[in-house]
């Protein structure tokens, strides 16, 4: 077994999970927000026996834990969808507001190229719809903004058209989903495509996955809808971890790790079928920024096992396993995702008991930039509906403008 070399470009840790979350912000650090109250009740089976009411009282005038939240969303009926219990937006350091005064301006001004402090390309990323400037609209990532929920739409249509599940549609299977939804037809129209794509849609569902209450509260005692932890907030301390490569050729170490450049960790999992999909994008931000940051992505718990939560979308593109009992099922199921999703930056395990992706509330997927100070600069909401790269993107490519607005004002000093 290798040890990891430092010969690592930016580290990146990327959590599977969609997300749909926004950049908190502006720029409150969920730190400076009230302490939450130490659990009364413990997320299980007896919990089934106490009263929603009197589970709420409990934490009468303070906030409510995050899987107790989850859990009294589950047993009155909600079905796991965006801003259900847990799932909120993402935290951060930066926003527009940060922005705006870094480039001495007020939240009603724009950022045009030219006035920008940073370079051509993260210009680019950050000016979300390419109009050739920067507004507070390019920076919102909640749940009702229009291009969000566009995004979500088209995710979801993308992975009904994906045949096996890869996260990638190649020219061959572009066509054969045209000529199944032609059926013979020289041509498609806008309905065509509205009953190719929405047949058997529910909700925000794809067709045979929509679950049970039962099967929800039987994840969410397993852990497999998510941690039951909370993990880092926003410039706290990242947790140091100790993990090895899915082919078990090199252990990297995080405290050995952060330093000179941010890192971006990826958590994720075969069986989330929103972190196959989405992964592609993380990909492309590691492409972009390799020499920038360093990314990691950390292999956890499987959110839909056969043995559990089973999806039907899974099985139609042969993703079938049963949750793993052991480190070295676990790592083997960690082989079957990369040979899927050839990731370039290394794939590390969590061990059996689940202690990395407890520490950071990494289950089912989330995303994480570290600065060089090792503490947390920005916090993916929890997936799937909070593993959003882009917003991971905008996240590093502040937290890299912080860095140089430091270094150039050192300079200027004399």
């Amino acid at each position: 077994m290798k040890s990891m070399s430092l010969r690592f470009s930016p580290l990146i840790v990327v959590t599977g999970a969609l997300v749909c979350s926004r950049l908190i912000a502006d720029d409150t650090p969920a730190a400076d927000s009230p302490p939450t109250k130490e659990p009364a009740f413990v997320v299980g089976p007896e919990l089934t026996k106490v009263p929603n009411e009197e589970i709420e009282k409990a934490y009468d005038g303070m906030p409510i834990p995050e899987a107790i939240r989850m859990y009294l969303a589950i047993s009155r009926g909600a079905k796991m969808g965006s801003g259900d219990g847990w799932f909120g937006p993402a935290q951060s350091r930066y926003g527009w507001k940060w922005l705006t005064e870094q480039h001495e301006l007020t939240p009603d001004d724009e950022i045009p190229a030219d006035k920008f402090r940073g370079t051509a390309e993260w210009f680019k990323r950050l000016d979300r719809n390419l109009d050739g400037k920067i507004v507070a609209e390019d920076l919102d990532w909640s749940d009702r903004n229009p291009w969000v929920q566009n995004a979500s739409l088209v995710n979801r249509l993308f992975r009904k058209s994906d045949p096996n599940g890869d996260g990638q549609l190649t020219r061959d299977e572009w066509l054969a989903f045209f000529d199944a939804a032609a059926q013979g037809k020289t041509g498609l129209g806008s309905e065509d495509l509205r009953d190719a794509w929405l047949a058997g849609m529910s909700s925000s569902f794809l067709p045979g996955d929509a679950p049970t209450k039962e099967l929800l509260l039987q994840g969410l005692f397993a852990g497999e809808v998510g941690s039951l932890k909370e993990g880092p907030q926003i410039e706290e301390p990242a947790p140091n971890f100790s993990l090895t490569t899915q082919d078990g050729e090199q252990t990297i170490k995080l405290s050995e790790v952060i330093g000179k450049k941010p890192v971006v960790l990826m958590f994720g999992n075969f069986t989330c079928g929103p972190f196959r999909s989405i992964f592609p994008g993380v990909e492309k931000v590691r492409q972009r920024f390799q020499e920038e940051a360093v990314f990691l992505g950390i292999y956890v718990r499987e959110a839909h096992p056969t043995d559990g939560w089973k999806m039907e979308s899974n099985a139609r593109v042969g993703v079938a396993v049963a949750q793993p009992k052991t480190y070295a099922e676990r790592a083997a199921v960690a082989q079957q995702c990369h040979q899927m999703l050839k990731p370039t930056m290394p794939l590390l395990v969590d061990d059996i008991d689940d202690s990395t992706g407890n520490a950071y509330s990494g289950m089912p997927a989330r995303l994480y930039v570290i600065d060089t100070q090792g503490k947390v600069a920005y916090k993916g909401g929890r997936g799937p509906f909070g593993f959003k790269p882009g917003e991971m993107e905008q996240a590093l490519i502040m937290t890299l403008l912080d860095a140089k607005t430091r270094t150039d004002a050192t300079k200027e000093t004399p």
